[in-house]
């Protein structure tokens, strides 16, 4: 931790993409900067180690992306899996501003490659990491050390003094040594509180229990709790998040996005009972895939299992894991726990019901049912070609919504109302204002990159 006399002039609390955009763009606008880190060197950056990619708008394909995607199209887009629960003022400004990040990172070191391939669909709308979240956070921390940004590992924000509607000084721990830092401005940009399984169990209940945390074991969400206690307005639901489905046999945290299942649209996916529950086909699967997790959530036992055949099983990116696979279908469901009759009926009903079409997993093609319940809208072909497979599904949270209410130059706001002077939040602790529900793939990191660049530069001006 810094020593005395060495306080800087701009504190940032958090260590991934948010935090370094704002540790960066403060210190090119002149101040000294510190940022605590709470995971060691090893494990730091949050969950932007696990990330790909990142939302961006552009007007024109540059090579890698491969066409335009105008801000009307992508606001569009979060207004339909937001269903309009987002602050519509700060999520324009959001994606205006996202057609500056290709060219800052780039600025910064980060470079970029052609998209993934599978259900991702995303060559177009997201630009990809080269060599994926740690790359590019790696080249951010170059970067800001070679702008002198100081950087504390195994170091926590546990308390901030505040003055009215401005920021004093906070306390920071690292081995159990605590120190106070006065700064002209702070930065908190320390992620959610998904890591909490107790905070978590509060917004759920005990479903709470079974859900796996696919991100980073340091997010439990200290920074917010410390921040809504001192007055802080709270913006979002606690049990709104970032929460998909994936592979049951994931570790209870840090499994990150190889854990991750993307065959459910090409499959149908049965409860602990044997029975369908949602449309598995209803959209592409970046605009869709972040719903499964809380899906899974609300059935029985908090477990689901996709089941697909020999016809789709090269069509999506592999988990980590290898399925379950049996030469027929009463077999698989005994391996994965399953009533063999329950389940071959259900997979009968739905082979019955599947109309013939032109089979397309890049448009909404016309393979769909009917006179089935529910339906599935698209991809929707018979399941009936030996080997089949099955993976068996847990929800996976990667980050939750309940957040700080923050104004478009990423300042704080105090639920009496007061903007605070030079208190800043940036990233997951504060995207609840833009993803109010629902979610599009890479627009975390949009978020993050986005406001951390708005409150690193503001803070590098703050008025003392």
């Amino acid at each position: 931790m810094p020593g005395p006399g060495e306080d800087p002039s701009v504190l940032v609390a958090g260590g991934g993409n948010a935090a370094l955009c704002a540790a960066i763009s403060a210190a090119r606008g002149g101040a000294r900067v510190t940022v605590l880190e709470r995971a060691p060197k090893f494990y730091r950056g949050g969950n932007t180690r696990h990330t790909r990619n990142m939302r961006v708008a552009h007007t024109a394909g540059n090579g890698i992306l491969t066409g335009p995607y105008p801000v009307a199209e992508f606001l569009d887009d979060l207004m339909r899996v937001t269903k309009g629960v987002t602050d519509e003022l700060l999520a324009r400004m959001t994606l205006e501003r996202s057609a500056e990040l290709w060219d800052f990172l780039w600025a910064q070191g980060v470079r970029f490659q052609p998209s993934l391939g599978g259900t991702l669909s995303l060559g177009r709308t997201n630009a990809f990491f080269l060599g994926g979240g740690r790359s590019m956070l790696n080249a951010l921390y170059r970067t800001a050390e070679d702008l002198g940004v100081v950087i504390h590992y195994d170091t926590q924000l546990v308390d901030i003094v505040l003055d009215g509607d401005r920021f004093v000084s906070g306390t920071a721990e690292s081995g159990g040594v605590r120190r106070e830092i006065q700064a002209d401005a702070l930065v908190v940009a320390s992620g959610g509180f998904e890591a909490n399984i107790d905070w978590l169990t509060q917004a759920w209940g005990p479903a709470a229990q079974n859900f796996l945390i696919r991100g980073t074991p340091y997010n439990r969400g200290e920074a917010l709790r410390l921040l809504l206690d001192k007055g802080i307005a709270a913006v979002g639901e606690p049990n709104q998040c970032h929460a998909v489905a994936i592979d049951g046999r994931a570790p209870k945290f840090d499994g990150g996005i190889v854990t991750r299942l993307d065959c459910v649209p090409f499959g149908v996916v049965l409860n602990a009972g044997g029975q369908r529950f949602y449309d598995e086909g209803e959209d592409f699967w970046p605009k869709r895939y972040a719903i499964w997790g809380r899906l899974v959530a609300a059935q029985p036992g908090q477990i689901g299992h996709v089941i697909i055949d020999e016809k789709a099983i090269r069509l999506f990116m592999p988990s980590v894991f290898p399925p379950v696979v049996a030469e027929s279908i009463p077999e698989l469901a005994a391996k994965i726990g399953l009533d063999p009759a329950t389940t071959t009926e259900t997979i009968a009903a739905f082979n019955a019901a599947c109309v013939p079409g032109s089979f397309d997993h890049t448009v909404h093609d016309d393979c769909r049912t009917e006179g089935l319940t529910p339906s599935k809208s698209h991809w929707a072909r018979p399941i009936d070609t030996p080997p089949f497979y099955a993976y068996s599904l847990r929800p996976g949270i990667t980050f939750t919504y309940l957040g700080v209410k923050v104004d478009e130059t990423a300042r704080m706001i105090r639920a009496d109302g007061r903007r605070c002077a030079n208190l800043f939040a940036a990233g997951e602790i504060m995207a609840g204002n833009i993803l109010g529900q629902g979610y599009l793939a890479g627009i975390g990191m949009t978020i993050g990159g986005v406001f951390g660049r708005i409150a690193g530069e503001g803070a590098a001006h703050v008025q003392a």
